[in-house]
């Protein structure tokens, strides 16, 4: 469903980026409303008012992901919807760089590895433009630091996104009613099967993000990070397949690049859960033969 966003937004691209994105924000609110009364979940919000650093926490996550959303509209509008994947393609890489300057991480060899094909890609994208690739990078700093944020605040993926709903819908409402007031909204101009997708923003916003946040506890965290990758591969066929946009070889080279640092850091993640994986199985056999001494005694013959 992320992947196949920029069809979304391509359908609204008669309407500017700003006014997209104020009603995306101000649609998620009564859409993250009724998704709560039908969970019923509504024990988190007064303890979240009691505490100003995590309500520090919550704006600041809900000014970035607004600078992504706005971005990433903006991108899918005037035509640049490559480098909006590539921003996606590299947030892993910029998520580690995150976890390394700020979290004091250790990384692995292989990670390593990865960061620096990540950083040469980068360059070679930046040679090929003439330029640094700021979209991409905005995209993926954005992205991956609200995800750092979000780990501090500690809410889940409906918690979260009503509380960041919460903070967007007040000033992205009076900035609809400011459109509206210079005559400049096409809410009402463009007939009701615009009016209906403007509506809708709030929909195609939450439905992901909630059922991103139902697998990611069902499923191994090895598995979702692979899956991740889904949506800006989706997002790379939809520029080059459904918009027609250029493929140089200098891009090509870079997205094989990125594409490359991704297989790395796949290869290295799935090493390291088999091992984990045999490490709990040799622990668990070691805890049964201490609770039965009979059973250690017979392993050696049984060897």
């Amino acid at each position: 469903m992320w992947g196949l966003l920029p069809l979304y937004w391509h359908l609204l691209a008669s309407t500017g980026a700003w006014e997209v994105l104020a009603h995306r924000m101000v649609w998620s609110l009564p859409t993250a409303l009724l998704i709560l009364v039908l969970v019923r979940r509504w024990s988190w919000i007064r303890p979240l008012l009691r505490q100003p650093r995590r309500l520090g926490l919550v704006a600041l996550s809900a000014a970035l992901i607004s600078v992504n959303w706005y971005l990433f509209i903006w991108a899918v509008s005037v035509g640049r919807v490559l480098e909006a994947s590539l921003g996606y393609f590299i947030n892993p890489l910029i998520t580690i760089a995150i976890g390394v300057l700020l979290l004091r991480e250790r990384l692995r060899t292989a990670q390593w590895a990865a960061v620096g094909i990540g950083v040469l890609a980068v360059v070679v994208m930046g040679v090929a433009y003439g330029q640094v690739p700021w979209l991409s990078l905005t995209l993926s700093v954005t992205f991956a630091a609200y995800g750092l944020v979000k780990k501090q605040t500690a809410l889940d993926g409906l918690e979260g996104f009503s509380a960041d709903s919460a903070l967007q819908f007040l000033p992205a409402l009076g900035f609809l009613v400011w459109l509206s007031a210079r005559g400049e909204s096409s809410f009402a101009a463009e007939g009701v099967g615009h009016a209906l997708l403007l509506a809708g923003a709030g929909l195609a916003t939450a439905l992901p993000l909630i059922f991103f946040g139902a697998a990611a506890v069902r499923i191994p965290l090895s598995t979702v990070g692979l899956m991740q990758y889904i949506a800006p591969s989706t997002m790379f066929l939809l520029g080059v397949l459904a918009f027609n946009e250029e493929m140089p070889p200098e891009r090509w080279i870079g997205f094989l690049l990125v594409w490359t640092a991704l297989c790395v850091l796949t290869w290295d993640a799935l090493r390291q859960a088999r091992r984990g994986r045999v490490a709990l199985r040799a622990a668990r056999a070691a805890a049964r033969t201490d609770r039965d001494p009979a059973a250690a005694a017979a392993l050696p013959a049984r060897r």
